[in-house]
């Protein structure tokens, strides 16, 4: 080989391992399994502290998670476009009907400013979002025992009561699995606009047919097994009476459980309710504050709150994975984690996309 070629050879050679480098450095690398390994090493970490956390004070908070990700990630990305404010120029997600009962949205902002302090500019609000839901499903209940309850409910405490001989009781803190704990992978970016003008066209609403449900779910991937599975989550939390009243005045649902409207009507005592009053069903009696499958089990005896629960448990498409579910909790929870992860990896921003929010609410100004 000439002395040319052999130049000519090298010169190509380097040219075309920079671009295979230069490649490599641009690539979108997507979500992963513990992104934040190495840029923020205890980010998972301290998102299920501040949880836990929030939950002991405020236990409402887990059900708000849980509604976060479905109300976010179902409209067209799961980019936190719903925890930003409205401006002159743009409403909020937040402030439309659609999002009626939900709150506790400045929790999410406690999260992300643990986070800076740990991290600055790493994580982003659409990762808090997911992983908070995550962490929220598996519930902490904090009982206060007496020491006389502890010695009869559990003996290998007994040293703990030894150094506690002078009070009059303990709290105990109790880590109760409400629901299963789920791997998600993360490295999602912010979204910089509200998507309330477009939330109609996603959303499915809790009046419409079985046949638009499982149309609206089905677009982003989930099949019928895992909208029976995340419809599970109204095990938890409570149903405005604004949103059920329509099924007991003027007349009752005849397909509504006699034993279960009495309670119904107590709770929902006004036609017209005050959208603004604490009036409420509990959506599961049994199990309110615990993600299980006594959902399924009231809805087949016509216990189910909204439209939507009644259909569930009737549509010849559905009911069958109801049933399913009401027999094996197991099958529910793999069903319901499942779903979740289509869910939370709805076409997310990734690389270069979007942007770490510094906070949640407000998208960075851009100079």
């Amino acid at each position: 080989m000439s002395s040319n070629s052999k130049t000519l050879f090298f010169f190509l050679a380097i040219l075309y391992f920079s671009s295979l480098s230069a490649i490599a450095e641009n690539e979108d690398p997507g979500l992963l399994m513990n992104y934040y390994r190495d840029s923020c090493p205890q980010a998972e970490d301290i998102i299920k502290e501040q949880v836990q956390l929030l939950y002991k004070r405020h236990k409402n908070t887990a059900f708000s998670w849980l509604r976060n990700i479905f109300h976010d990630c179902f409209v067209e990305s799961c980019d936190a476009s719903l925890l930003l404010d409205s401006t002159r120029r743009m409403l909020s997600e937040k402030e439309t009907d659609r999002s009626f009962g939900m709150r506790n949205f400045r929790y999410i902002e406690t999260i992300k400013e643990a986070l800076e302090r740990e991290c600055p500019g790493v994580v982003s609000c659409s990762d808090i979002l997911v992983l908070s839901a995550r962490d929220g499903i598996v519930a902490v209940l904090v009982y206060t025992l007496s020491v006389l309850q502890l010695l009869r409910t559990a003996c290998f405490f007994i040293h703990v009561l030894f150094f506690a001989s002078f009070v009059s009781s303990l709290e105990l803190v109790v880590l109760f699995l409400g629901g299963p704990y789920i791997p998600l992978k993360t490295g999602r970016r912010d979204g910089r606009k509200s998507r309330a003008d477009i939330l109609e066209q996603h959303l499915p609403d809790h009046n419409e047919s079985m046949s638009v449900v499982l149309e609206r779910f089905a677009n982003i991937g989930i099949n019928a097994p895992g909208v029976v599975a995340l419809l599970g989550a109204h095990s938890v939390g409570r149903t405005h009476c604004v949103k059920l009243v329509h099924r007991l005045y003027p007349e009752v649902d005849p397909a509504l459980n006699p034993a279960h409207v009495e309670h119904m009507l107590y709770k929902c005592p006004d036609a017209i309710p005050d959208p603004k009053a604490v009036q409420y069903v509990r959506n599961d009696r049994g199990t309110p504050m615990k993600l299980d499958n006594n959902y399924y089990r009231n809805i087949l005896d016509n216990k189910g709150l909204l439209i939507v629960d009644h259909q569930l448990a009737t549509d010849k498409r559905t009911k069958p994975f109801v049933k399913k579910m009401a027999k094996n909790q197991d099958y529910f929870f793999k069903e319901f984690a499942r779903a979740i992860t289509i869910l939370s990896e709805n076409n997310p921003l990734t690389g270069t996309k979007g942007e770490i929010r510094k906070q949640c609410n407000l998208a960075n100004k851009l100079h």
